[in-house]
């Protein structure tokens, strides 16, 4: 029996006792019986009934509270019984814990010894190589200083027995093509066709770079040779052929020619380009006012100024911007490009550059931007003109042909003369393109690295005009710049009545020809 029921069967109990009780305090204040004759017969009746009722309900309380005894006890052995059970299941997952954990234990102490036997054994067999490339290194060097042969042989043999005779980390390939054109008796005129210059110009561009080009060996493998570093690069810059195959020729992997382009390249920007391209001194500029003179009879003619476009890969940024919208229509095909701005002085050799600018803009805007703007605005170029073609506009210091339609004979005088000076950076760039002919295709180079590279071609270009490294006729292209007439094409009047001038002069003084009326 549930304890609720007890305590519910306790409580009817208790009310019957009331009850009776109240029963036999009505029936003793009744006065029908309290009549004399009664009262002792009544007292009598109502006592037995009492002593009969209290008997009943002892009773029930005594089995109710044997029941409940009985209850009590029975749940108290249940409980316990349950906790014995949880007890018992705690103490076996515990154990089946503690056996787990002793074989995770012993499972890592294994694991752990294993770790140090390979480790061991490599750091074992590491040195043993080691070892044996510095014996094999040592062999190879009594072999070349031994006369006799077969005791050179058995050197290399005892030398060997350490370990495996091959190089860490370096793979095999062949460079026959190299250390042929690196060869005394290969004749200068091969070398020439191959890397664009003759053997006393690259040996001459070995000699500045080696200080920043050259490499210590390490105890795993021999540095490049500074002669090689630089022939990847001429020659990748010659040819423009991929990676892959400047790989095969000189026996290099195509991860290292590509660190090599560009090391040599940043070397032949921060080493040679301060030498070799530089804006003229006072004494340069008067040499320069006087050939450009007897060119074309126009005074003051300090430089000749083009503007080129390189071909690139579509950029994954700012697309739109290096998108060349003539080149494309031209050739039905799409092209992006970068451009490159230069001012040659008579020789064709390059005084100022400006490389980078996105392929869509005009030629007025890219030298807006260029340094040789700021160098005019800081009063530099003062008295003297720099000559460019339509794409530029008339400034103070800009010298541009006549655009205008109908023109005179005074002005077709001055246009033909002014083409002539205008024809020297053309003719420059034409060379530039022909002599690096990674110029004249989209390149693998990162855009990033793009003016790096293009600057290392100016320079090397200079280098080769200074030391009349003539080009081979094969090689000279046509250019294709077209060129777009500026929004604003004067911007001085002052330069207008100067111009006018200098057509006024030429005509008048027999400078001009008269090719313009054939």
């Amino acid at each position: 029996m549930k304890s609720d029921d007890i305590i519910n069967q306790k409580q009817d109990y208790s009310y019957y006792y009331n009850l009776l009780l109240q029963q036999s305090v009505d029936q003793m204040n009744d006065p029908k019986l309290t009549t004399e004759t009664g009262i002792e017969d009544d007292e009598e009746q109502n006592q037995d009934v009492k002593t009969k009722g209290l008997k009943e309900i002892l009773t029930s309380l005594l089995l109710i509270e044997e029941q409940e005894k009985s209850e009590k006890q029975n749940f108290n052995q249940a409980e316990e019984q349950d906790k014995i059970l949880i007890e018992e299941n705690h103490k076996k997952k515990t154990k089946v814990m503690l056996d787990y954990h002793n074989e995770l234990q012993q499972i890592d102490h294994v694991l752990d010894q294993t770790h140090h036997v390979r480790k061991r054994k490599s750091r074992a067999a590491t040195n043993a190589a080691v070892v044996a490339a510095t014996a094999a290194a040592a062999a190879s060097v009594v072999v070349s200083a031994d006369s006799d042969n077969n005791q050179a042989t058995n050197n290399t043999g005892t030398a060997g027995t350490g370990g495996p005779q091959r190089r860490l980390w370096v793979k095999t390939r062949s460079t026959d093509w190299w250390d042929k054109c690196n060869s005394p008796e290969y004749p200068d005129e091969e070398f020439k066709k191959a890397f664009r210059m003759g053997k006393d110009t690259f040996e001459m561009i070995c000699n500045e770079l080696t200080s920043v080009v050259a490499k210590e060996n390490t105890m795993l493998r021999d540095a490049v040779p500074v002669r090689q570093r630089v022939a990847v690069c001429i020659w990748r810059l010659a040819t423009g052929e991929p990676l892959r195959l400047v790989s095969r020729r000189f026996g290099l992997g195509i991860s290292t020619c590509h660190k090599l382009v560009l090391e040599v390249c940043s070397a032949i920007k921060n080493v040679l380009m301060p030498k070799y391209l530089q804006w003229p001194n006072e004494e340069s500029v008067r040499i320069i006012k006087e050939e450009f003179k007897s060119v074309s009879g126009i005074p003051n003619v300090i430089g000749s100024m083009y503007t080129t476009h390189i071909p690139i890969i579509a950029p994954k940024i700012s697309v739109a911007a290096y998108f060349n919208k003539r080149h494309t229509e031209r050739n039905q095909k799409t092209s992006y490009s970068i451009t490159v701005q230069g001012v040659v002085d008579p020789l064709g050799v390059f005084t100022d550059v400006c490389i980078g600018w996105p392929g869509s803009m005009p030629d007025d805007q890219i030298l807006e931007k260029s340094a040789l703007y700021q160098r005019a605005n800081n009063g530099l170029l003062k008295d003297v003109w720099v000559v460019g073609s339509s794409g530029y506009p008339l400034m103070d210091w800009v010298l541009v042909p006549y655009t205008q339609p109908h023109l005179t004979w005074t002005q077709h005088a001055f246009n033909e003369k002014i083409g002539e000076i205008q024809r020297v950076a053309k003719d420059s760039f034409a060379r530039l393109k022909g002599r690096w002919s990674c110029l004249q295709k989209r390149t693998e180079v990162k855009l990033q690295d793009l003016p790096v590279v293009l600057g290392a071609c100016c320079v090397l270009h200079n280098i080769c005009e200074m030391r009349n490294e003539e080009i081979e006729p094969e090689l000279m292209i046509e250019l294709m710049d077209d060129e777009m007439v500026p929004e604003i094409g004067l911007r001085s009047a002052v330069a207008m009545r100067e111009r006018d001038s200098i057509a006024h002069n030429l005509l008048h003084n027999n400078y001009a020809g008269t090719s313009f009326l054939s």
